[in-house]
């Protein structure tokens, strides 16, 4: 039976705690969500937790065992299965009893869903209702995907003392096959750009390919921020008989957690891009997973796969997300940051969501704390923030680095030490303070501030779900980390989930701001910041290649204005701030054109 999503919308994955849990609180409901698979720390005290709540029996996978990191995956990941299932039967039950349950649950529904209309009919109808309703819901209702994440670039090599194990026990290796040997007929979601060593290592698993009915027991989502990056990452997987299911368009700027930049391409100029070339897409990939196929001598499809196309970032109005899904003809809209407001939908501890709450647009801001060197949306006043500056002034700067998921530079240390550590810190701090008498205050006081200023995200990203829950935090105090997308500034109260999806689907709004911008200009705004940071802070000698980079980064940007100047000024939506966004184009079309980029001086 073709499942049929119940939604318009899903929940990205958020941290590593944020979203932990959120089948287990939402899916019953039909909603997508997606669950971190980085920390299996988290993952195995998770498994306890609820396996306490619902009276399943538990025993500890602990790190003696040879494979524990995959099988700690696979056991949460099944046990997640297992009490979603059992939640959505109790709900079936319940809203095929009772009245109010049911009409409680239609008012969760998009508009525009036939599903909404058959028991809005049954309804209506009320004599034979109960026989009717619970066959139309067995046959109508299915529960949200379990979906999964990896990091692509989170592939840390592991050691036994000092010997280093396979490729098959590094992180994400590891992660993949957590969640290949689980019961859940889902998809895994990749993101952080390519890694080709583990796009190699699904081959290793049947559920990725697919069966005689056409169908995939287990799929691929890619995370994209561009076409021609889907296009490679696509074709790679194809030319080894692997489908992707689905591409997560995401706002390069305009998202939460870590932020990777286009080149001043504007998310609308990306959307209109997969929309015209989707059969490309489709049809480039299907021939050459049938070559592949082929060569494999394996089931070949007779028609090409289903390929969703997504977006998300920034998201924060009805009528955004109505615009999303029918100029582009997106299959979902994702609704990240907004959700961390919903208790019923994520784990976040009370002080977070209270910080999350007042938060305003300049509390959060595109910052340098990841150990990755990505950019990464936070929030100002975090725990984190105040523990870590703490240990600066009191000259212990560093994280003790506990889990070690971001050891990955092998800069002084051949297994991979993290530049949030302290051990790592204060090799830098060292060798900053021989040249200390060669560089002005300010140059070292900025160079300082580089080093130090990196957080412990794999605690920081996890402490939430301890907060909350009341379970124990062993070691460093780390404090939380959130990674909210700037859209957040706009949401200020706690939101039940019925009124979040109230607030989606345009039958009320949560929003009590008058000056949230439009989705489009917000990123737009943001390109623009970026750009003049890019140009203000560089040091060193500037060279061809980066000049080159930042003007095809200046005239992508003014390309997309013109496609958004051309496209506000014939469609039926956002009429009500027509002219005030029309003026905001105006206005950074001439900011654009005022940033000067350098040129460069021939020696």
């Amino acid at each position: 039976m073709t499942k049929k999503p119940l939604h318009t919308f899903h929940i990205p994955v958020m941290g590593l705690a944020y979203t932990i849990d959120s089948p287990i609180r939402v899916a019953q409901y039909g909603i997508s969500s997606v669950i971190s698979i980085a920390d299996d720390d988290l993952i195995e005290k998770m498994r306890n937790f609820y396996s306490t709540k619902f009276n399943i029996p538990y025993e500890e996978i602990s790190q003696k065992f040879h494979d524990y990191r995959a099988e700690r995956i696979t056991s949460y990941l099944n046990l997640v299965d297992k009490i979603v299932k059992e939640k959505f039967e109790n709900f079936k039950t319940e809203i095929a009893e009772s009245k109010t349950a049911l009409e409680n649950f239609i008012a969760m529904l998009p508009n525009t869903s036939d599903i909404k209309k058959g028991f809005q009919n049954l309804l209506e109808e009320g004599i034979s209702f109960k026989e009717n309703i619970r066959s139309y819901i067995e046959s109508n209702l299915f529960p949200g995907e379990i979906d999964v994440n990896i990091m692509t670039k989170l592939d840390k090599d592991n050691f036994v003392k000092s010997k280093q194990l396979p490729t098959e026990f590094n992180d994400a290796h590891a992660a993949l096959r957590g969640f290949a040997n689980s019961n859940l007929e889902s998809s895994v979601v990749l993101s952080a750009g390519m890694n080709p060593r583990l796009y190699s290592y699904f081959e290793n698993f049947k559920d990725f390919f697919p069966d005689e009915n056409n169908q995939l027991r287990k799929k691929i989502i890619l995370k994209v921020s561009d076409f021609r990056s889907a296009m490679i990452q696509g074709n790679f997987l194809a030319k080894k008989g692997l489908w992707v299911s689905e591409y997560r368009i995401e706002s390069g700027l305009n998202c939460g957690g870590h932020a990777f930049a286009t080149d001043g391409l504007l998310l609308g100029t990306i959307l209109e891009e997969f929309k015209q070339k989707k059969e490309q897409l489709i049809n480039s990939a299907h021939e050459l997973m049938v070559k592949a196929l082929q060569q494999k001598n394996a089931i070949i499809p007779d028609k090409p796969l289903d390929l969703k196309i997504t977006v998300q970032g920034g998201v924060g109005t009805a009528e955004e997300h109505e615009f999303l899904l029918d100029k582009y003809h997106v299959d979902s809209v994702g609704w990240g940051s907004p959700f961390l407001l919903v208790a019923e939908a994520t784990s976040v501890d009370r002080d977070t969501r209270n910080l999350l709450i007042n938060a305003k647009e300049e509390d959060l801001y595109l910052s340098h704390i990841s150990p990755l060197g990505v950019p990464f949306n936070t929030l100002k006043g975090t725990t984190n923030e105040i523990l870590k500056q703490k240990r600066i002034q009191e000259n212990k700067a560093g994280s003790s680095c506990p889990k070690k998921f971001l050891a990955l530079s092998k800069e002084y240390d051949s297994h991979g030490i993290c530049t949030a550590s302290k051990k790592y810190q204060d090799i830098k701090l060292k060798e900053l303070n021989t040249i200390k008498n060669t560089i002005s205050l300010n140059a070292f006081e900025n160079a300082k501030t580089k080093i130090t200023e990196k957080s412990c995200l794999c605690v920081g990203l996890a402490n939430a779900s301890y907060l909350e829950n009341d379970m124990s935090i062993k070691g460093q105090a780390q404090g939380v980390v959130i990674c909210p997308g700037p859209n957040m500034a706009y949401f200020d109260q706690e939101v039940s989930l019925k009124d979040m999806l109230q607030h989606i689907y345009g039958n009320q709004s949560v929003l009590r701001t008058q000056n949230r911008p439009n989705l489009f200009v917000k990123e737009l705004k943001m390109y623009i910041e970026y750009l003049k940071n890019e140009i203000a802070t560089l040091s060193g000698e500037i060279n061809s290649n980066q000049l080159k980079k930042w003007n095809t980064f200046k005239a992508n940007i003014f390309e997309g204005i013109e496609y958004y100047q051309t496209l506000f000024s014939s469609n039926l939506y956002f009429k009500s701030d027509e002219e005030r966004i029309r003026n905001q184009f105006k206005f950074y079309k001439s900011e654009l054109n005022s940033i000067q980029i350098p040129i460069l001086k021939l020696a």
